[in-house]
């Protein structure tokens, strides 16, 4: 009988087996963060048992194609325990050897401090900031019924998969959390199960110094099923086992089970904060390798480990030959069906000639807002766009993210819908979001005010150092917006999204501009695009172009020699325009230049650089936010120097300075001073 079968039987060879495994598990965690010499033992050595349980027993998952469409997914939310994951990837047959445990948290290894995608082969998501692991997997488990819900068909199901989670106190403690578990109790995702390593510890020391609730008692209230396990340290794991199995048939709710453990259970500071984030030590080490009966030598597997692991392989091989019969059924069956989930999901790729659907404007079109030129731009590209979903934090009527093509609500009912209801949770939202990218297959937009993007600012942040393809549709995005006033008037959050690496930030001028973003938006896989949409109307410019949006920056209108150079974005390049000809009327030659995108700017050659903003002009920017970073662009900013006020928009816009007179007068005193010889901006880079 082989080591897998003895696991399974019951008896009390199995139950030392399992001993074994869990403290094999335990040393192996301790022993990588000891190498590291930082890193937080204590998480792996509790959770030990749990991450038995899921490896050896309950999910499904091939080390030889860790990107099988319906493996079951892994989140390991509190990712400052990734010793565990590490461990597991290693014993599990994962491309993770000795020595990249032995290189843990060292520059340029695959096991960084905290679990990152694409650098970690079985890694889902990155995680680490604590409450983003638990949300993406919210939107994990909403993209496999989504994708369920299109591709399979009776007796063939193509994508089928559970979302398992490992948390702690500190995920559920997190506001995301709560908002993206709201949601997902709202939404029945029956393949979402949660185990809660309920240890009492945080980094501060026990957790009644903050956290005294009845956590079983909130997920309840949000529509989850709950359990507990008090024996969640025990070899025997029949408690926990049952409890997964439980969890597993409950289909109309997300499951939370929440189980006692003993934080670095076995090491001497068990159950303590001491043990939570720093190196138990190697004594302790090699204490706890004597008393399991473990090797001595570092990083030394027990054999019976390497066969009980090297065992489950078969299975684990069996399950994804299972699946790939099936896949070839399927093809069969349902050709046209198995052809669009082999370029969406599997490939990942775009609709041939997708972006023939973009509309194009002119200048005697309709001025529109921008935002309304987006939900004409979307209403465009959702037919040839199938794998694009998303939704708004309960703005639809502001966002204008809602068109005919998906007019279908994502629903318990209609989980084939592709309009996804956020409500009030911008954080949770983007969250959610990052975890629909990662599941493959779709293209996730999430839409709020521009200024509620600081309150989803972490999840934004991790996507882009993810490189996930989320698109942010934010709209209102100056003081332009009005009434609402300074509370909802961005001013400084496009300077703090622009020194984000690893993001498209555009802020269109017109019509034409956002259909070029729209563009850009669904064709960079290497991570989030942001568009900056306008709630106040502006006209179709005629030097405007897709082209030059994909530049960054671009002369939309163009005199010869000129004395001063205009730059803007958004709604003040019509002002820019303006001014300039209210400037060349004067005798004051200008070019106005549109410069939609920062980052894109920046990766131009030095010449064309050179050739937008020519060495001696002055150049004077103009935008209705903060002024940070336009000091690399311009010699003097237009810009706003405090928060915004309540009132009309032209009225406010006129307060503060944007108006064609006050931009004629700065541009008069700016050529003036410098008299055509102004400093260098543009620098080459070294």
């Amino acid at each position: 009988m082989s080591a897998a079968k003895r696991l399974k039987t019951g008896d009390m060879d199995s139950v030392a087996l399992a001993e074994k495994c869990i403290n094999q598990i335990r040393v192996t965690a301790a022993e990588t963060v000891q190498s590291a010499k930082s890193g937080h033992p204590g998480a792996p050595m509790g959770c030990a048992p749990m991450a038995h349980l899921l490896w050896s027993e309950v999910m499904k998952y091939c080390p030889e194609d860790p990107k099988w469409p319906s493996r079951d997914r892994f989140v390991l939310s509190n990712g400052h325990g990734c010793a565990l994951q590490y461990t597991m990837l290693h014993l599990t047959g994962y491309n993770i050897k000795k020595t990249d445990l032995s290189s843990f948290r060292q520059i340029d290894s695959i096991t960084p401090g905290h679990p990152e995608v694409g650098v970690t082969d079985g890694v889902e998501v990155s995680t680490g900031p604590l409450g983003q692991g638990i949300s993406n997997a919210v939107g994990l488990a909403m993209a496999e019924t989504h994708l369920a819900a299109k591709y399979n068909k009776p007796d063939f199901p193509l994508i089928d998969n559970f979302t398992y989670v490992i948390c702690g106190d500190g995920c559920l403690q997190e506001g995301v959390s709560s908002e993206a578990c709201s949601l997902a109790g709202h939404l029945k995702l029956g393949k979402l199960i949660v185990l809660y390593d309920d240890n009492l510890i945080t980094i501060d020391g026990g957790t009644n110094l903050s956290f005294g609730e009845d956590v079983n008692a909130r997920f309840e209230a949000y529509g989850w099923h709950t359990q507990t396990v008090t024996t969640g340290d025990s070899a025997d794991q029949s408690d926990m086992r049952a409890a997964v199995a439980a969890a597993q048939a409950v289909t109309d709710k997300p499951s939370m089970i929440k189980i006692r453990t003993v934080i670095g259970f076995g090491a001497s500071k068990q159950g303590t904060h001491g043990v939570h984030g720093a190196p138990i030590g190697d004594d302790d080490i090699n204490r706890l390798k004597g008393e399991w009966g473990l090797p001595a030598e570092s990083f030394g597997i027990a054999p019976e480990v390497t066969d009980f692991y090297d065992g489950l392989k078969a299975k684990n091989a069996g399950g994804f030959a299972a699946w790939k019969e099936l896949a070839t059924k399927y093809a069969a069956a349902f050709p046209a069906e198995y052809a669009d989930f082999q370029r969406s999901v599997v490939k990942q790729e775009l609709p041939a000639d997708w972006d023939s659907c973009l509309p194009t404007f002119t200048a005697a079109d309709k001025s529109l807002a921008t935002r309304k030129s987006s939900q004409v731009v979307l209403g465009a590209i959702v037919d040839k766009l199938p794998e694009l979903v998303g939704g708004s934090a309960d703005l639809t009527p502001s966002n204008l993210t809602k068109v005919e093509g998906n007019k279908v609500d994502y629903s318990p009912d209609t989980p084939e819908g592709r309009y996804f209801r956020f409500g009030v949770r911008e954080h949770g939202m983007c969250s959610i979001s990052n975890g629909i990218a990662a599941y493959g297959g779709l293209i996730p937009f999430a839409s709020t005010f521009l200024v509620f993007a600081g309150y989803a600012l972490g999840a934004i942040r991790v996507c882009a150092l993810s490189h996930f393809r989320v698109v942010y549709i934010m709209t209102h995005d100056s003081i332009g917006l009005g009434e609402d006033g300074p509370t909802h008037q961005p001013i400084e959050t496009l300077a703090s999204l622009r020194s984000m690496p690893n993001i498209l930030v555009l802020r269109p001028c017109d019509s034409t501009e956002v259909a070029g973003s729209y563009k850009l938006a669904v064709e960079n896989t290497h991570g989030p695009t942001l568009l900056a949409l306008s709630r106040q109307g502006v006209p179709n410019l005629p030097g405007c172009s897709r082209e030059g949006v994909a530049k960054g920056a671009y002369t939309i209108q163009d005199v010869e020699s000129p004395a001063v150079i205009l730059v803007g974005t958004g709604t003040e390049v019509g002002l820019c325009v303006e001014a300039a000809n209210a400037l060349t009327a004067k005798g004051v030659s200008t070019r106005v230049v549109s410069m939609p995108c920062w980052s894109l700017f920046d990766g131009q050659s030095a010449a064309y650089k050179q050739e937008v903003f020519p060495t001696g002009v002055p150049v004077i920017s103009v935008e209705a936010l903060a002024a940070t970073g336009w000091e690399k662009y311009s010699h003097v900013q237009v810009a706003m120097r405090s928060f915004g006020a309540s009132g009309k928009g032209p009225a406010l816009m006129e307060h503060f300075g944007f108006s064609v007179a006050n931009v004629t007068s700065t541009a008069e005193k700016v050529v003036a001073h410098y008299k055509g010889a102004a400093p260098e901006l543009i620098r080459p880079e070294f």
